[in-house]
C-alpha cells in the first residue's frame, strides 16, 4: 500500500559532486509515493553535516568526490550516523569497488549506466535491510565466500589497499603529490611511500610510469586526458 502522508516516506539524501546527477536523482526519488529527497551535498563535508540535520534513512553516495575518497565517507557515516544507510552509485566498475565498499559498511553498489528503475530498487531494497549488487557480482560473491572458491586472477589495481588506490585515483586526476599529501592530512613522504608500493605491486620502475598508468586508468573510467604538462613532472 502506498503511503499517504510525507511522514511515512523514506528520506533519501545525495551525495555527488555532479549537479546534473543531483537533479535527475531528485526528480526520479520524489517521483516514488515511498520515497522523498531531503537534501544533497556535492562533498563529504557538507555532506557530513547536512546529513546530521537532515536525518535520512539512505544516503546514495558517488565514489569519487571532490574533497574526498567515497570510500571514507562510508566509514566516517557508519562511524558518525550508524542508522543511515549507504548505497554506492558510481560510474566506476564494480569489480574493483563492490566489494571495497560493502566491506566499509555500505549496503549496495549500483553502476550508473543502469537504468533508473535499478536505482529505485536498489533504494528500496537496502531500506529492507539487504544487500544489493549486480546478479553477476552477486554470484562472484557466492563462488568467493559460500564455496569457498577463490576468486579469478585479480589485477594489480583491485590489490591496492583502499588509501593506496585514493592515490592512485587522486594522481590520474593530475593532482601532485604535495598537495594529496595537503588533501590527506599526511606527509609528502608518507604519500611517496603508499607511490613505492603501488610501483611495486604493478611492477613499475619509476614514479612517471606510476603516474602514466595511473591517467591512463582514470581516462577509462571516464576521466578527462592527462595534461602534457602534468606528465612531465
Amino acid at each position: 500500500m502506498s503511503p499517504t502522508g510525507l511522514e511515512r516516506k523514506k528520506k533519501v539524501f545525495v551525495v555527488d559532486d555532479h549537479p546534473l546527477v543531483r537533479e535527475s536523482l531528485a526528480i526520479l526519488v520524489n517521483r516514488q509515493p515511498d520515497l522523498v529527497m531531503c537534501g544533497e551535498a556535492d562533498s563529504a563535508r557538507e555532506a557530513v553535516a547536512a546529513i546530521a540535520a537532515s536525518g535520512p534513512d539512505v544516503a546514495v553516495v558517488d565514489i569519487s568526490l571532490k574533497d574526498s575518497f567515497g570510500i571514507e565517507l562510508i566509514q566516517d557515516l557508519k562511524s558518525s550516523h550508524p542508522s543511515v544507510i549507504v548505497l554506492v552509485l558510481s560510474v566506476h566498475d564494480e569489480s574493483l569497488y563492490a566489494e571495497r565498499v560493502l566491506r566499509s559498511g555500505a549496503m549496495g553498489y549500483i553502476m550508473k549506466q543502469e537504468a533508473t528503475s535499478k536505482i529505485i530498487e536498489g533504494i528500496r531494497r537496502v531500506l529492507e535491510g539487504k544487500i544489493y549488487v549486480s546478479e553477476s557480482f552477486a554470484q562472484s560473491m557466492a563462488v568467493q565466500f559460500v564455496e569457498g572458491k577463490l576468486p579469478g586472477k585479480r589485477s594489480p589495481v583491485q590489490q591496492f589497499t583502499n588509501r593506496e588506490l585514493e592515490i592512485f585515483e587522486l594522481l590520474g586526476k593530475g593532482i601532485r603529490t604535495a598537495q594529496i599529501a595537503k588533501m590527506l592530512r599526511v606527509s609528502t613522504k608518507t604519500v611517496h611511500a603508499y607511490c613505492a608500493r603501488m610501483r611495486e605491486k604493478m611492477s613499475l620502475g619509476n614514479s612517471r610510469e606510476l603516474l602514466r598508468e595511473a591517467f591512463r586508468w582514470n581516462e577509462s573510467n571516464g576521466w578527462p586526458k592527462a595534461n602534457a604538462e602534468t606528465l612531465k613532472n
